[in-house]
């Protein structure tokens, strides 16, 4: 066992001895910081070494499985190293991976790792279009994807390898079953340095062209402690996260969490969503802890939730915030609360309701041991607001924390300014420390000079039955400049047209002030991004345009 290997066991099994404990857990947790550190071979490798406890369990939908231990991962892992290492992939060469929810996309993140390349991950709903702009801007030198996919790459040029997993790849691509004739044993060409580069990851880019976040061989698989704290996660555990692969959320809770903490990764590889389905799965799978999103959650709650006749010991929500109402739908059913947590592609999760804390509703918890969390003032930029940015101080730097913006200084020093990384999120803090999010900066707006946080206007929304999604944005009004006008997309049963505006209207009117009422309203689906995010710039440009397809309050009076 190597010294980082114990360094990072320390402080992981001080996690998991206080995971019910917050104050214990936040006061007394250090990161381990080794000069030297690659998570594969010091880490997976370490705890697969004759362990032949599953560590990754696939259901597909016509019910086949793949059931993969530790053991057989560190062996596949090895294999598929020597396999590249042979096609020429070296030390910081870049691999855009655009594979599913495949035993394939777990074998190469380690096999990369262990050759000290850097990953970029895609998912598979790129078009040509998103991948011209990730093979340039991310100076990629070999492409493995499914063999469905290599279509796509036709007219995105770059001289890179391409490698095809699936049947029958097109001419110009190398089968990847090749990988397992290789040989299985693996010698690393050199140490790897904790903050050599590791991940390059495109951001969702719901307001502008996603930016590419680096990060190091330490700032995800490390920083990924304090998300294995926040989920709860202990040995043994069978964790479900729904995410798709591509995306930071994936890495987070599909990979470094899971397997920091020795649980197994459970998936249920579905094409259209189904509540009834998916919770028997969990049931048969004997799920402990599962992640969601937001939009999954509001489509379970949907369905009848007492189809689970084991809840998970443990539920938790990332991506955006989940609505109270939510929340609560989830206790009533289950017996579980659903944690809410706080972090972004650029670092782990920094604000979170870990295990055994109390719960304010509506608050998304206490910053995430390891991270010291600041509120900005809005005007003076100072620390120590009552609301203001979310920002993580600097000084004695978090390891969750990524490099920077790769290729792009003058966004990295915007964003690092004075001492602090700077989220570009609202949050409010009470006398307790707990923070609640108001908004992103970019979509907190004014209403007759009142400040608007759209968050919590959907929140109010969702309450109603007849609401399954809803996005405010501001509307331009001649007398108070802007009003709140949200998008609905309505539950099952429910009709757009005048009479669901008119129900939508009244439960605005009885649950909001006044001056956060809804005052316009149009039914439709909501523009999202690849990920899931729903791209509030698109609704504030087509609401600056105007529709005929709004209702307005004043014409229900």
């Amino acid at each position: 066992m190597t010294t980082a290997t114990e360094e990072f066991r320390t402080a992981r099994d001080f996690l998991l001895a206080h995971r019910a404990d917050y104050t214990a857990a936040y006061e007394g947790f250090a990161w381990p910081r080794p000069a030297h550190f690659n998570w594969a071979l010091d880490w997976f490798d370490a705890i697969a070494a004759g362990n032949d406890r599953t560590a990754l369990h696939i259901v597909e939908e016509d019910g086949t499985e793949t059931r993969l231990s530790f053991a057989e991962m560190a062996e596949r892992s090895n294999r598929v190293a020597r396999w590249l290492r042979e096609r020429g992939v070296g030390a910081e060469d870049r691999i855009l991976v655009m594979l599913g929810n495949q035993a394939e996309l777990w074998e190469t993140a380690l096999a990369a790792m262990k050759l000290r390349a850097v990953v970029i991950p895609a998912t598979p709903l790129l078009g040509p279009a998103d991948l011209r702009d990730r093979v340039a801007r991310g100076r990629v030198r070999h492409v493995i994807a499914r063999a469905e996919d290599t279509a796509k790459f036709a007219d995105v040029p770059g001289t890179y390898t391409r490698i095809a997993v699936g049947a029958a790849p097109a001419p110009g691509w190398e089968p990847y079953e090749a990988v397992y004739a290789a040989p299985a044993d693996f010698r690393p060409d050199g140490p790897t340095l904790a903050d050599d580069p590791l991940m390059l990851y495109f951001t969702s880019g719901t307001t502008a062209r996603p930016k590419l976040v680096e990060h190091t061989h330490a700032s995800y698989p490390i920083g990924h402690l304090a998300t294995m704290y926040w989920i709860g996660l202990e040995p043994g555990d069978v964790h479900l996260n729904i995410s798709s692969p591509g995306w930071a959320k994936h890495a987070w809770s599909n990979l470094f969490a899971p397997w920091n903490a020795e649980a197994t990764v459970f998936l249920f590889n579905y094409t259209r969503f189904d509540a009834a389905r998916l919770m028997a799965e969990m049931d048969r799978a004997r799920v402990t802890t599962f992640c969601a999103p937001p939009t999954v959650w509001r489509m379970l709650i949907q369905a009848d939730l007492g189809l689970l006749a084991t809840p998970p010991r443990e539920a938790v929500a990332a991506g955006e915030p989940l609505n109270p109402e939510v929340i609560e739908q989830v206790r009533r059913a289950w017996g579980v609360t659903v944690r809410d947590g706080f972090g972004q592609t650029e670092t782990a999760v920094q604000v979170s309701n870990s295990p055994g804390q109390v719960l304010k509703t509506g608050s998304m918890g206490r910053p995430s041991p390891g991270y010291r969390v600041e509120l900005l003032d809005a005007v003076s930029g100072a620390p120590g607001a009552a609301e203001g940015e979310i920002a993580l101080d600097l000084s004695g730097r978090p390891v969750g924390v990524m490099t920077g913006y790769h290729g792009d200084p003058d966004r990295t020093a915007d964003a690092m300014a004075g001492g602090y990384y700077r989220t570009g999120d609202i949050a409010s803090r009470d006398a307790d420390g707990y923070l609640t999010y108001v908004g992103r900066a970019d979509d907190v707006f004014k209403a007759s000079d009142y400040k608007i946080s759209p968050f919590e206007l959907e929140s109010a929304l969702l309450e109603h039955e007849a609401v399954a999604e809803a996005a405010v944005v501001p509307a331009p009004d001649e007398l108070r400049l802007a009003v709140p006008k949200a998008y609905v997309v309505l539950a099952e049963g429910y009709e757009p047209g005048p009479d669901t505006a008119k129900v939508v209207f009244e439960h605005s009117r009885q649950v909001l002030a006044p001056y956060k009422r809804i005052r316009r309203l149009e039914f439709g689906p909501l523009p999202k991004t690849v990920s899931g995010k729903i791209r509030r710039i698109e609704l504030r440009e087509a609401t600056a345009h105007g529709s005929a397809n709004e209702y307005r309050e004043e014409d229900f009076r």
